[in-house]
């Protein structure tokens, strides 16, 4: 590894971590402050909407008031984002970046679970009553974060064995 490495790459990781963490706390102070609690308002007609609500469950409002469940869980995944990030040093520097997001998404629930018990959802994607469960941006950069680094580590592994490594 060179010297470069040592430094570039905590500075991607905590770099986008501080963007996501930013933009999440951001938006949903906005949304709190902007709009009623349990208030829609139109983006797209019926099928995106900003709808303020309370989720003191985990991510996309699932298991509803598991606020310790959620603090060992947030702890937990602290730890593999330590660990990937040690075990990934060396490698593609967009796998710091994807830890970044899934880091900067974990700290903005964290924050607001601590603060208020509970964090504010409030993109809702859907159709009348058929709606996918009301997200925020943490929500979408964990989901998305994860989904992208087993999508690299599958493709990766996977082309590791076609030539026999």
């Amino acid at each position: 590894m060179h010297g470069g490495t040592r430094w570039t790459e905590p500075v991607l990781l905590f770099a986008t971590a501080a963007v996501i963490f930013t933009a999440d706390q951001a938006t949903k102070a906005l949304v709190a402050t902007g709009i009623g609690l349990n208030e829609r308002i139109s983006i797209v007609g019926d099928l995106v909407q900003l709808w303020n609500v309370r989720n003191s469950g985990a991510a996309f409002s699932l298991f509803q008031g598991g606020t310790l469940l959620f603090l060992a869980v947030t702890v937990l995944a602290f730890g593999m984002i330590v660990y990937f990030h040690r075990t990934f040093r060396g490698r593609n520097p967009w796998l710091q970046v994807l830890l970044g997001v899934i880091l900067g998404g974990t700290a903005g629930n964290l924050v607001d679970r601590v603060r208020y018990g509970y964090v504010t959802d409030f993109i809702s994607v859907g159709v009348g009553n058929v709606r996918w469960p009301t997200f925020n941006v943490a929500d979408s950069s964990i989901v998305v974060g994860i989904g992208l680094l087993v999508a690299y580590l599958f493709l990766t592994d996977r082309r590791r064995q076609e030539v026999g490594i």
